[in-house]
């Protein structure tokens, strides 16, 4: 989930911080350019005040009296201010005529900004402002004052300025800018990974409890932890559902437990009455073999249900165990059973380490064993393999008995269920039930699938084991 939320408050705080840094940025940059307006407007007011007494007013630029040291007072101004900051000015007549000029060979362009710019000041108002100058463009700035005298305009102040200065100026004002943004962008990240962790640590934690319950082990329970009250409240309403659900479930084992305890005693001395019953009928009676053979099977599905609910309480007792080594004692174990039906039991056990509780992963490969033995026909064979990869170890039992239908893959392992066509084959339909419960509790897990795809011929049954240690 911190996945998922995580960049969306990026995302968020980021477009956030876009849209502040963006208008700052542009605002850096018309302040900037305004700044340098202005000090142009300043200069061209300065020159043309020293030009409105240079100028006569007379049209035509011809020159009734010029007073020298003015105009040669002007020429210096200007040749000192190109010299100093680079920028071309110049004072023109009405004509375009050049009244003083610094550089000398400046000329006022017949088109162009320049010219407009002047056009503009022979309105009697001063040119308007540029266009926007951005760090990566190379235009300049032209600003145009116009020169008065007794209210109509006799020349023209112009100035045109290089923009590099402006323009690095700009982009170091950028810069303070972007490197606010990235350290604001940080810190919000900062507080985003503190606020998904404060956020989701319970719905972790819950999630933990939820696997840990969901593969069985039920006393799991969510610890106190910080985050939202709503999520507290949460947690706290977790750990009262656990405990009502463990206890239900804690019930109905005691009752499965007792039941079956209870009913041993009764039933123990229902067979020992029909054996003293037996002594009273001829030999080799039908009817009382029959009932000798259902009591018989009723005492072996109560021993096999007060096995699946100890299996079902029980805690493992997990161990890191060689189980190439514990499969092949328990294919040794079986042997004489299945050469007695006619059977070829086989190991390929190579030796590898997992965890496991040895007595459990025991008697659920004698139940799975045991199934595929009792379901191969004689002169098939039975073939028991251990493998494994990175994170699990797996012992395979592949039989060539008749297999299941896809139906009946799905049923396989429930409660009392057998196949509709091996109800004669003695059994209590709990044996794979047990086998799941004993390796649930040690966080292990029992499939099964056809051993031949081709036809719903042979049964392949994979126990599978983790190689990691448990988790506390």
């Amino acid at each position: 989930m911190s996945s998922r939320l995580l960049p969306l408050l990026i995302v968020l705080m980021a477009a956030v911080l876009l849209a502040l840094g963006v208008p700052l940025a542009v605002s850096v940059a018309g302040a900037e350019q305004q700044k340098a307006v202005v000090d142009r407007i300043d200069d061209t007011a300065r020159f043309a005040a020293l030009a409105q007494f240079v100028t006569d007013g007379t049209s035509g630029g011809s020159r009734r009296t010029v007073p020298d040291e003015r105009l040669e007072t002007l020429r210096r101004e200007l040749g000192s201010y190109h010299g100093v900051y680079g920028i071309r000015a110049g004072v023109f007549y009405r004509t375009g005529a050049p009244m003083a000029n610094a550089p000398g060979n400046w000329s006022l362009p017949r088109s162009g900004e320049v010219r407009d710019a002047f056009d503009e000041a022979l309105l009697s108002r001063r040119s308007h402002d540029p266009e926007q100058v951005w760090p990566w463009q190379r235009h300049r700035l032209v600003v145009a004052s116009p020169v008065i005298r007794d209210g109509d305009v006799v020349a023209v102040v112009v100035t045109d300025s290089p923009t590099g200065q402006m323009r690095s100026r700009t982009l170091h004002g950028w810069l303070l800018v972007g490197t606010g943004e990235i350290a604001a962008m940080l810190l919000a990240v900062g507080a985003a990974l503190r606020l998904t962790g404060w956020v989701l640590r319970p719905v972790r934690i819950l999630d933990a409890t939820t696997h840990d319950i969901a593969t069985g082990r039920l006393k799991s329970r969510v610890a106190a932890a910080g985050g939202p009250p709503e999520l507290r409240r949460l947690a706290r309403s977790f750990n009262e559902m656990a405990d009502n659900v463990e206890d239900v479930l804690e019930q109905q084992r005691a009752f499965v437990a007792d039941a079956s305890h209870q009913l041993r005693n009764p039933l123990s001395a229902l067979l020992l009455r029909i054996e003293l019953l037996a002594l009273e009928l001829p030999q080799g009676n039908e009817e009382i073999a029959s009932v000798r053979t259902e009591g018989k099977r009723l005492a072996q599905v109560l021993d096999d249900l007060l096995d699946l609910a100890l299996a079902e309480h029980v805690e493992p007792d997990l161990r890191l165990i060689d189980i190439g080594e514990l499969a092949a004692e328990r294919v040794a174990a079986w042997a004489p059973t299945a050469e007695a039906k006619g059977v070829r039991l086989a190991g390929d056990c190579p030796a590898t380490t997992a965890w496991a509780d040895p007595v459990a992963l025991s008697s659920a490969l004698d139940a799975v064993i045991d199934n595929a033995v009792k379901f191969t026909p004689a002169g098939e064979g039975v073939d028991v393999m251990v493998s494994f990869d990175r994170g699990t170890s797996t012992i395979t039992v592949a039989d060539h008995g008749p297999g299941l239908t896809d139906e009946e893959l799905a049923r396989v392992g429930d409660r009392f269920w057998r196949s509709g066509r091996h109800q004669n084959v003695q059994g209590s339909g709990l044996g794979l039930s047990i086998s799941r419960a004993l390796l649930a509790a040690g966080g292990g897990s029992i499939s099964y699938a056809r051993h031949r795809e081709e036809e719903p011929r042979g049964l392949r049954v994979t126990v599978t084991v983790p190689r990691s240690a448990p988790t506390a």
